[in-house]
């Protein structure tokens, strides 16, 4: 974990301080946040009430998966407030086991990932399962301009867990022999290649996720995989982080599964959670809905112009749900920053 310091220098990972009160009992929070939109969500509207209704010193991290919580297993980073646990299980359970962080429970009930080809491809040539896509005549559909000889499956970022999980999915599947594990480079240029081949009406071949904005906005097929198996997931994690940790070479043949559809949870040091008993309960109590994190996101996307703090904004002014999450005298002194 020592690695951390070099991974911290690198330009995935950007800090900003939120300015405010700084109260005694409090101290810093230094909020881990990540380069997807769910994610800035939750981080936003946590910080919000961390500055505001407990005088904490707020401060922001943001970047990939990997550099992330790597920062946070090494103690760097009090808060996850977005933690996609299935895709990082061989690495946080033995963190958690000894002692260093604390699984707080349920941020989101319920996301899902998956492949997707747009309807009209997947009407049109029938794909429903991802072994419809081992066909040259498909993946001709999706060539990819940087690798005409191949298809190209729009993938991951390659900093994110589900980049490594894709490649391998791909290789079990024999998808690689067809398709490239093409990396957009950021969310946002992963959602702008699915909206742009909508609008060119374009097929696409793609992985994504959701709660997102963009869910709303296209329609997107769900190609079927052999339903989640747990032993099978551990065993392809397994295979993932190694690969992470020492490159593709160190592929080794396994077993593939589908994502999980699955609750989205939070993360916190147990150190930091141990001194700060009134804000830990926060963010336990801390859940929005599936139906309101997508309604955030479109407001995020379609009127905030990317304001992530507009967005926090939006909700707290319009909801009184959060302040089931804290005390009285919280919900007051966050009111009034309102």
């Amino acid at each position: 974990m020592k690695l951390i310091n070099k991974l911290l220098a690198v330009s995935a990972i950007s800090v900003a301080l939120v300015p405010g009160v700084v109260s005694a009992d409090c101290g810093k929070a230094r909020l881990a946040d990540f380069d997807w939109s769910s994610a800035n969500v939750h981080t936003a509207i946590v910080g919000f009430i961390l500055e505001h209704g407990y005088g904490c010193e707020v401060e922001v991290t943001k970047g990939s998966t990997t550099p992330i919580m790597a920062a946070h297993y090494d103690g760097q980073l009090d808060i996850v407030t977005e933690l996609w646990y299935d895709n990082i299980v061989a690495n946080y359970d033995p963190v958690e086991e000894a002692g260093v962080i604390r699984n707080l429970g349920i941020n989101t009930p319920d996301s899902q990932q998956a492949f997707y080809v747009d309807k009209t491809t997947a009407d049109k040539y029938n794909l429903k399962t991802v072994l419809d896509m081992l066909d040259p005549e498909v993946a001709a559909l999706f060539t990819d301009p940087e690798d005409p000889s191949k298809g190209r499956m729009t993938s991951c970022i390659s900093g994110w867990t589900c980049y490594t999980v894709n490649y391998v999915k791909q290789k079990v599947y024999g998808l690689d022999n067809y398709y490239t594990n093409f990396d957009p480079g950021s969310g946002g240029a992963l959602d702008a290649a699915i909206a742009g081949a909508f609008a060119k009406k374009q097929p696409i071949f793609t992985y994504y996720w959701a709660p997102t904005g963009l869910m709303g906005k296209v329609d997107l097929v769900r190609l079927k995989e052999p339903p989640f198996n747990e032993a099978c997931w551990g065993a392809m994690s397994e295979v993932v982080e190694t690969i992470k940790a020492e490159g593709k070479d160190s592929y080794t043949a396994t077993c593939a599964t589908e994502y999980r559809d699955m609750s989205l949870d939070k993360s916190v040091l147990t150190a930091w959670a141990d001194t700060h008993p009134d804000e830990t309960a926060f963010l336990e109590a801390y859940s929005l809905p599936t139906a309101m994190v997508n309604k955030l996101l479109a407001f995020y996307e379609d009127e905030s112009d990317g304001d992530m703090e507009l967005t926090a904004l939006e909700f707290l002014e319009n909801s009184d749900d959060w302040k089931a999450w804290v005390s009285a005298d919280v919900a007051a002194k966050v009111s009034a920053a309102l």
